[in-house]
């Protein structure tokens, strides 16, 4: 009965969020396979810096990676009746009922000083850079959760020494021209601001949030981290040349698991991008509403010395659109 009961639920889920859905929990699953997670570690998380990739695949990852499994959030969780429930630490909802869930969180230790340092890292897959909100406030929020959930498991009453250092690490694939293949570190750091002083390092660097925000081939950034989650991600490369150049170029061990993943978030790419295309032809004419509508915005600002934002009321863009043309004048 096990096999029916898994196969249901996918069934469901598929037909709750269609294949763009199926395509995201592809992706989810790829980034997740310790191979690729190594090489963010080395990349983004200092205290991997001088460890070798596959030392940090064999040797450094804690048990499996939680795939959307942890919410973030697990007091807001809400019952069939609209109830709040208590205490859930795990998400196993169906779609509708809106949890929002870590992309993927493991646990982690590194080497320091002869000791192990033990580590949260939180890994997320962000296609719209522009959501409404700045992404690295998300990022710091969640580092944050990660922090405060510890209590009652890694420490109880004061021990506050317990608390273990978090990462949260996001991959934007689609940034801004300006922010295309690029790194960025946001962290806690001392600042003397009378006299001098140094508190030890590990009791005030607890949370760290890392961007990385993908780009295409020719930029000289263009190399390491960046280049394989390009080529793992992209929708436009199959799967053989993909598979050769996680081999050649990263010397990652083509699996028949890794195989297999890589197969099927190019089949469902392939899908998405098929119908994305229908999709297109009949949203043109809104594209050019939306390139009419930002020529306004922008003239506005130039001859009456307008904020972007009053150029937005004046010409009476619906609050929920406003985000993305923010967004786009600032490409």
């Amino acid at each position: 009965m096990r096999p029916m009961i898994i196969e249901n639920t996918l069934a469901k889920n598929i037909a709750a969020a269609g294949e763009k859905a199926a395509y995201d929990a592809a992706c989810k699953r790829l980034l997740a396979n310790k191979s690729i997670l190594a090489w963010i570690m080395k990349s983004c998380v200092e205290e991997y810096r001088e460890v070798d990739v596959k030392e940090i695949a064999a040797r450094y990852i804690e048990d499996e990676p939680q795939i959307a499994e942890t919410a973030v959030n697990p007091d807001e969780r809400l019952d069939e009746g609209g109830e709040q429930i208590q205490g859930v630490g795990t998400e196993d909802s169906t779609m509708s009922e809106g949890t929002v869930a870590y992309d993927i969180r493991f646990y982690a230790t590194a080497p320091r000083n002869g000791e192990f340092l033990r580590l949260i890292i939180n890994v997320e897959a962000q296609n719209d850079f522009y959501p409404g909100y700045p992404i690295i406030k998300r990022g710091l929020y969640y580092c944050s959760r990660m922090i405060s959930s510890q209590y009652g498991v890694e420490f109880t009453h004061a021990h506050y020494e317990r608390i273990r250092k978090v990462y949260s690490i996001w991959i934007c694939a689609d940034p801004p021209k300006y922010r295309e293949n690029t790194i960025a570190r946001y962290r806690i750091q001392e600042e003397n601001l009378v006299g001098e002083t140094h508190e030890k390092r590990e009791n005030y660097d607890l949370l760290t949030a890392v961007m990385i925000c993908l780009g295409n081939a020719g930029d000289s950034n263009y190399t390491g981290v960046l280049k394989l989650l390009d080529v793992l991600l992209s929708a436009e490369r199959k799967p053989e040349e993909k598979k050769r150049i996680l081999r050649e170029d990263f010397d990652i061990e083509m699996t028949k698991a890794l195989e297999s993943e890589v197969e099927v978030m190019c089949n469902l790419s392939d899908g998405v991008e098929a119908r994305g295309i229908e999709k297109g032809r009949k949203e043109g004419k809104q594209e050019g509403v939306k390139e009419a509508l930002m020529a306004s915005i922008r003239n506005l600002m130039e001859t009456m010395g307008w904020s972007a934002q009053q150029a937005m009321d004046a010409l009476k863009i619906p609050a929920e659109e406003r985000s993305w043309y923010a967004g786009a004048m600032k490409q």
